[in-house]
């Protein structure tokens, strides 16, 4: 299991490092705070940004912070967050990691449904490395494991998109621990990005799994907070004795509870993007770690 402690020296200016690494499929490294760019869509995760100059620069300085794991999907927008990134960032630094979803269609705002069709997967698969300008997609994550299609139809389809050459590795995304051992009979399964976060922590044996099998671990919405940020409760007592933001000791805690755990944060504003990145930089002690992990039972 990777030792996300020995993180090497990291430049001032790029604090992201300080979190260690991950290899995905133990061999590809990237950095373990990484960043999720569903937001930089519409309302709803429909349509395109209210300022799409905002998200070029937030992609941008992302990269700039030592971000090189960025995580989208065909359906944010559909497809606005594949193309501000290939916009922002073609052609893509050698070790940055642009990684996809496919399997969920987008009828409208808010409204997500699961298609796991083989033929529907692989031309969503096509569109992405279309419009991320990409010959290889590093990592692509089915969105959902249609319950209407045999599941053994999905993965195989994304197992013959691999040996074609068109996607590196397969991750899964919300599913059980069940599920997933069921999905790494039929093919090498490298990432599972399920909820989690310091107050929901659900998906606890999906984790504990990822763990034992040295799979990446992607907590989707990693930074909810709910009451643990109340004024005079554990993680605002924290966040003030190490001079951060509740949100910033809550990627702390994750990048401190496992070192298969990708977090990526998401952000439409330069300002937030910046204070997430400092997480990194944060080290809870023992004592801080397991009061906040007792404020909520998983």
């Amino acid at each position: 299991m990777p030792d996300s402690s020995a993180a090497p020296a990291v430049h001032a200016g790029r604090p992201v490092g300080a979190a260690g690494t991950f290899a995905l499929g133990g061999r590809l490294p990237v950095n373990r705070l990484g960043y999720g760019a569903m937001q930089l869509t519409g309302p709803g995760v429909w349509g395109e940004p209210k300022d799409p100059d905002e998200a070029v620069r937030v992609l941008r300085r992302a990269v700039e912070l030592g971000v090189n794991f960025i995580d989208t999907a065909d359906s944010y927008g559909p497809f606005v967050s594949e193309r501000l990134i290939h916009e922002a960032l073609h052609p893509y630094p050698d070790d940055l990691v642009v990684a996809t979803k496919g399997g969920l269609t987008r009828p409208g705002p808010d409204d997500w449904r699961p298609v796991g069709r083989p033929e529907y997967l692989r031309q969503q698969c096509e569109l992405s490395l279309r419009h991320l300008g990409l010959e290889r997609i590093d990592l692509y994550q089915l969105h959902r494991i249609d319950e209407k299609v045999p599941v053994a139809d999905q993965l195989g389809e994304l197992s013959l998109l691999q040996q074609e050459g068109k996607i590196r590795f397969i991750g899964l995304s919300e599913v059980s621990v069940a599920q997933l051992e069921e999905a790494r009979k039929l093919v090498d399964v490298v990432s599972v990005q399920n909820l989690y976060n310091l107050s929901d922590r659900s998906a606890e044996s999906v984790l504990e799994y990822a763990e034992q099998e040295d799979v990446a671990f992607i907590p989707w919405f990693p930074i909810a907070t709910g009451e643990l940020a109340r004024p005079g409760g554990p993680l605002e007592t924290a966040a003030h004795q190490h001079g951060a933001t509740p949100s910033q000791l809550a990627l702390a805690w994750l990048l401190r509870r496992s070192p298969v755990m990708l977090p990526i944060p998401g952000t439409s504003r330069l300002t937030h993007l910046e204070e997430n990145a400092q997480a990194a930089r944060i080290e809870l002690t023992d004592a801080e770690f397991e009061e906040l992990a007792a404020a909520v039972q998983p």
